[in-house]
């Protein structure tokens, strides 16, 4: 437990850090003023001030922000002499930049992950073990189906399967077609698992389904045979920025599905996604390895660009919205209407974030 609160802190720090590090190098570079590059949400528990920046930690270490002089507005109406590095004195293109710098970022450091990846050596889906000369062999668990055997033994996605024992029958585990015949042969039976996690090895005690809901289903798991495969550090670039795109359309295709339940159906099927979500996952990352945290770190870098590009306002999308409106109507929106607009965007998504800690507690326990 203690070595995942330490992994579920770094990931979120380095994430956290990587996106406001984007809008801070971008805004400076423009020639902005800016106020304070701050680690988590007030109130402010340490810093210090280099230059004319305040670099703080806070409290609540679930975000972090990068405050720019003028970005809400303020100092319009007074002469000071860094009025003309306040942000509404950019040009639309530069403030645009400076706000989506931090998406930007957080797909950089997907694709830069994913590249190292693929050079140490993913593991990788396979589907002939005897096309190729594949280091570290498995069959693992892609899925695990919700109330069947496999699930209330406590199996999880990632697990190693290596062994089936059934009265004094054991077979070793070095196809899928070798799982799929076993336990048809033994439907019903009580069978013991023996797998793989990380650098555990555990036995599970199943009983297999007599009559399963779908053909071939008697464990309750979707399987795939993986590899370690690395590759030359140019086709790791590569694969890494595939890999990265693949994931972006992946997960906003999926992010539209759920838009459109909710629109037709007033219901989504959401497995979870808030802290508590994540804790899991990263916990469960961490006991397969470190190639698995680093992946996970890299589907997390990409969800958290996209949460930040959607159009909400309190989000880098919402404030980018204001910028369109600001260059049709040819003059800023007002500074009262945006900025309740943003509190308001910024109520809602802590209360959305509870909601959703709330569903995750529940569902665990």
């Amino acid at each position: 437990m203690f070595l995942t609160v330490i992994i579920f802190i770094l990931v979120l720090g380095l994430l956290v850090f990587v996106h406001e590090f984007g809008h801070f190098i971008t805004a400076k570079k423009a020639g902005a003023k800016v106020e304070e590059f701050g680690f988590g949400f007030p109130p402010r528990i340490f810093s210090i001030k280099k230059g004319e920046t305040i670099y703080s930690i806070n409290l609540f270490p679930i975000g972090g922000f990068v405050k720019i002089y003028g970005e809400n507005g303020e100092g319009k109406e007074e002469e000071k002499k860094d009025k003309a590095r306040a942000f509404y004195n950019f040009p639309l293109k530069i403030r645009a930049l400076i706000l989506s710098a931090g998406v930007l970022m957080n797909l950089f450091l997907a694709i830069f992950l994913l590249s190292v990846g693929h050079f140490v050596g993913l593991p990788t889906a396979i589907e002939d073990a005897a096309s190729g000369n594949f280091k570290d062999l498995k069959v693992q668990i892609a899925q695990v189906v919700p109330g069947l055997p496999a699930d209330e033994a406590g199996l999880r996605i990632g697990d190693q399967i290596i062994s089936f024992t059934s009265d004094s029958s054991v077979i070793g585990v070095a196809e899928i077609s070798q799982v799929q015949n076993f336990t048809s042969r033994h439907r019903g039976e009580e069978i013991v698992v023996l797998i793989g996690r990380g650098n555990e090895v555990l036995e599970k005690s199943i009983t297999l389904l007599s009559e399963p809901p779908q053909a071939g289903e008697f464990l309750g798991v979707a399987l795939v045979q993986t590899a370690i495969i690395s590759q030359p550090w140019y086709r790791a670039i590569i694969s890494g920025l595939a890999d990265s795109f693949s994931l972006l359309w992946l997960i906003c295709y999926t992010l539209g599905l759920i838009i459109w339940q909710l629109i037709t159906t007033g219901r989504a099927m959401i497995e979870g996604g808030g802290p508590v979500y994540i804790f899991n996952l990263t916990g469960q990352a961490a006991q397969l390895g470190f190639i698995y945290v680093l992946q996970l770190t890299a589907i997390l870098s990409i969800n958290l660009a996209i949460i930040n590009i959607l159009p909400l306002p309190a989000l880098d999308g919402g404030r980018l919205i204001f910028l369109a409106l600001e260059k049709i109507k040819g003059s800023p929106v007002s500074q009262k209407v945006e900025g309740l607009s943003h509190t308001l965007g910024f109520v809602f998504l802590i209360l959305l974030m509870v909601a959703i800690t709330w569903h995750d507690i529940v569902k665990l326990f």
